[in-house]
């Protein structure tokens, strides 16, 4: 028996796929290491002080919905000035476009978990509608000392497996 798959979801699923793998190898905080790139993350560094770790996951989505993904992504990296691997930024922000333009508008988000090791560290997992498909943003956050900064940022669409895999008699 031979299952056929519509090639607009195949190929859609395959770029979703390396755009995971890619990803996996991305964000981690790394020793201050300055580039001699022409790069820049983001264009006016804002102020973050003070702001909790839900005041920078709602400006990133509100400047994913305004400004963009490419703008998002500057923004959630410049909360953190150990994050100058220009290079490795800005291949994020490239899938991330790559990724918007597979599965449609930006519809909103929703948070799916929330967990944290102590006071220092939290996780955020949030489910982001698009028109075509949703996809998973997790976001990890770390206080040093008096402020939240952005220590680990990942996309993933491998929800719907996930849920499925759950949802099987054991």
């Amino acid at each position: 028996m031979i299952i056929t798959i519509p090639t607009k979801y195949f190929l859609r699923t395959v770029l979703l796929i390396l755009l995971v793998i890619g990803n996996c190898y991305f964000a981690r905080a790394q020793a201050a290491l300055k580039t001699n790139s022409a790069f820049v993350v983001a264009e006016v560094k804002p102020n973050t002080k003070g702001l909790s770790t839900q005041g920078i996951i709602q400006q990133f989505f509100k400047t994913y919905k305004t400004e963009g993904s490419a703008n998002a992504i500057g923004y959630l990296f410049s909360t953190n000035k150990y994050f100058t691997d220009t290079a490795q930024i800005a291949e994020l922000k490239r899938k991330m476009q790559v990724l918007s333009q597979s599965v449609g508008e930006y519809l909103g988000n929703e948070l799916i978990s929330q967990k944290n090791a102590g006071k220092s560290l939290y996780y955020f997992s949030y489910l982001v509608k698009f028109d075509e498909q949703p996809v998973r943003f997790t976001f990890m956050f770390y206080k040093p000392k008096n402020d939240w900064v952005i220590y680990h940022f990942k996309f993933d669409a491998d929800l719907d497996a996930e849920l499925e895999q759950a949802g099987k008699i054991k």
